[in-house]
């Protein structure tokens, strides 16, 4: 079904296309569709069995050298007059060789589960229309062309096309990686190579209704879904050798060499001195080769990356596949998230326009603590009758909730909306109480926001049963249906230039990629039939803007200069706006305010050969879908790039697999993405990452000591018994 773009075309293309109906399909259509589309359920391609894939672990050369050691060991044994030296030594190398491979089939069985934890993420059960009945079935019985129903709290069991919305919103962030809900709408939308959350006519598998109620023409199932191709890229991505293991490998060629020609020199000179049997001449010299092998490296080696782990972990770095310990420390580059990584995952109002004023807010996350300031000069807004009704609009037009956090790491956790949680966040900081705000006054209804309106209202009745309309918007639309101002403690009627002064201060706010939204209101004098939205947001009176942002993480700028200082090249890839992109990359010195920045549609337009050319360059990437993730993670490692991969949602499973080292989020991180990974990070801290890259180096630097000591060891031995016996 994927050469359809449903989103660019109307409700009737699709059901003319999906041969189905506002209704739905007929329960004899079922049948046909499931033996055309199959199942709704994520398949495994190509996968190896779990006895494949422990005989793998026998094909490296060091253990191939090992297991002929074992041998040679046991025929002189039996043969060379050794005794029972010869069967001591086959039985430690024995158990150094099932060590290992028992270690790396763990290894490399757990790090394939990502399906599995995919598997989970569908949803189990979904209401559908057949017959023109609503009916609830198991999910992976729809088929292309059912209609399904959805409500809050609901997953979405399928790909679909939105038919109908009441303030339907859904929480995208397992594929988009952004915490944001995305209003739904019904009307088609024209794009140039949008990403998933460019789509908002569309629903997809696997993400959250968290407001409102929809539905949805089912347009593809099972591995045709945006969650199937994940899981299709999630099992293609093949995971290379480490630094370590290529050197080891190398080592162990190199080692087989050696061993072959010394048993030739050595039995050819043993041959020509005639100082014994061709058997006894033959043993000697292979006895000698053997000496050369350093059979205790392997175990050596996963011992040192042992303790790394455990000193990972105090680092607040988890790590789930041991080699990945080495890999850190050759890191040459670090793809990061944004979102919670980079930032603190907590939007913040960092300023206010009210009564002709900007102010700025100070303190970050869901914390009380904050001054308000105009021009660097402290505030006392507590008083101030404009900026508690603009404080207020926010409280009365927010679905959201405050939570105490029982971690303690903050004053309150977020129920609901984080931009919404921001509006509550900031009134408090000004001691406008949440509770008292809502004692005064109580909901009637509410005009929901759908990206179309841009924009809420919420109608309360206040004291002595009046009416007033609360709304909040975007700017630009808010604007146009104000005709008056909330200004010196008067209403009065909003010029012209006053709405172009309004919408430059928004401007200017934007410039700092602030989300910005418009607060207004309107007393009425009667209830309005139906509370008709054209009837109700009219003639509002403009209060104020607050402007929010999801900050930096106070430490992520001391890490970027660590990176520097440390030859490791920091990149953000995130699925936010370019200017939201460029505004925190410039804050924390990833690049300058002009620098560039590409979008997952530039790459798209791109060639091989041009996108090649400027991955060398480029630092930041915005508004990426997950195959423009993997693409980036595949082009930076075919420049001979070690590259750490960070990802918390199901859309960052692909490129988190396929990099040198994936990187997954401990606290926000989907099991999924935590499955494909190498790494978890416990506190989700870019700087983390930094720090878990020194640990590497050192641990990286410790291990090839070890193996020049080793190999100089064991060849002063055999050099000394090859002069004597020469």
């Amino acid at each position: 079904m994927s050469e359809h773009e449903w989103h660019s075309n109307d409700v009737e293309y699709a059901m003319k296309n999906l041969d189905s109906t506002m209704e739905g399909i007929t329960s004899s259509d079922v049948q046909t569709r499931l033996e055309t589309h199959g199942y709704n359920e994520l398949i495994a391609i190509d996968r190896i069995g779990p006895l494949q894939m422990f005989l793998n672990q026998f094909k490296d050369p060091m253990v191939i050298i090992l297991l002929v050691a074992i041998v040679i060991s046991v025929f002189t044994s039996m043969f060379g007059g050794e005794g029972d030296h010869g069967f001591i030594d086959a039985i430690v190398i024995s158990a150094i060789v099932i060590f290992n491979s028992v270690f790396g089939f763990v290894q490399e069985y757990k790090s394939e589960q990502a399906l599995e934890a995919l598997k989970e993420m569908a949803a189990p059960r979904a209401l559908v229309m057949r017959d023109g009945l609503w009916i609830e079935i198991d999910s992976k019985e729809l088929v292309p062309g059912d209609v399904v129903a959805l409500e809050s709290g609901a997953r979405v069991p399928a790909d679909g096309r939105v038919i109908h919305s009441v303030g339907f919103a859904i929480d995208e962030a397992v594929l988009t990686g952004e915490s944001m809900a995305v209003r739904k709408v019904v009307d088609p939308l024209h794009l140039h190579n949008p990403v998933i959350a460019d789509m908002t006519n569309m629903v997809f598998s696997g993400t959250t209704v968290v407001s409102g109620k929809g539905r949805a023409v089912v347009t593809d199932t099972g591995m045709n879904t945006e969650f199937g191709k994940i899981a299709e890229m999630v099992q293609e991505s093949e995971k290379d050798m480490t630094p370590l293991q290529y050197d080891l490998e190398d080592l162990g060629k190199k080692l087989g060499i050696v061993v072959i020609i010394l048993v030739i020199i050595v039995f050819a000179a043993e041959v020509l001195r005639n100082v014994g049997g061709l058997m006894e001449e033959l043993l000697t010299a292979i006895a000698l080769a053997v000496s050369a092998i350093p059979e205790g490296l392997p175990a050596v080696v996963t011992i040192t990356l042992a303790i790394g782990v455990q000193r990972m972990v105090q680092r607040n770095a988890i790590v789930r596949r041991l080699p990945s310990v080495e890999t850190l420390g050759s890191t040459t580059i670090i793809a990061s998230d944004k979102t919670g990584t980079i930032t603190k995952n907590e939007m913040t109002v960092t300023s206010l326009y009210v009564n002709g004023m900007t102010i700025d807010v100070t303190g970050v996350g869901y914390n009380k603590e904050g001054q308000f300031s105009q021009a660097d000069k402290e505030l006392d807004v507590h008083q101030d009758p404009h900026v508690i009704k603009l404080l207020e609009i926010g409280q009365l037009c927010s679905n959201a909730l405050l939570q105490k956090d029982p971690s303690g790491a903050g004053d309150w956790t977020i129920i609901g909306d984080p931009t919404e949680g921001a509006l509550l966040v900031v009134a408090e900081k000004a001691d406008v109480s949440y509770d008292k705000t809502w004692k005064t006054y109580s909901e009637i209804t509410e005009l929901s926001f759908d990206s179309a309106r841009k924009r809420m209202t919420s109608i309360c009745k206040g004291p002595e049963e009046s009416l007033t309309a609360f709304s909040k918007g975007a700017p630009e639309v808010l604007l146009s249906l104000c005709s008056r101002i909330y200004e010196n403690g008067t209403v009065r009627p909003l010029e012209e230039n006053e709405r172009e002064s309004i919408l430059e201060v928004a401007a200017g706010f934007a410039e700092k990629a602030l989300r910005i939204l418009a607060f207004a209101y309107r007393n009425l004098d009667h209830e309005i039939p139906d509370w008709e939205a054209e009837e109700v947001e009219r003639d509002l009176v403009f209060v104020g803007l607050q402007g929010m942002i999801d900050p930096p993480r106070d430490e992520v700028l001391e890490a970027m200069t660590t990176c520097a200082k440390a030859g490791i090249r920091p990149i953000m890839i995130t699925g936010d706006h370019e200017l939201t992109a460029r505004a925190i990359a410039h804050e924390v010195g990833l690049i300058e305010r002009d620098g560039q920045v590409i979008t997952g549609a530039k790459i798209d337009d791109m060639t091989d050969e041009e996108f090649n050319a400027i991955v060398d360059t480029c630092n930041v990437y915005a508004r990426v879908a997950p195959e423009h993730k993997l693409r980036i993670v595949e082009a930076l490692k075919s420049h001979d790039q070690v590259v750490a991969m960070t990802g918390d949602g199901v859309n960052d499973a692909p490129a988190v697999k396929a990099a040198d080292v994936g990187i997954a989020m401990g606290i926000r991180g989907a099991d999924v993405t935590k499955e494909a990974s190498d790494v978890i990070l416990v506190d989700d801290n870019f700087a983390t990452i930094v720090s878990a890259v020194e640990k590497g180096r050192e641990i990286y630097s410790n291990i090839r000591k070890f193996v020049r000591f080793l190999l100089a060891a064991n060849f002063d031995e055999v050099f000394l018994i090859f002069t004597i016996i020469m």
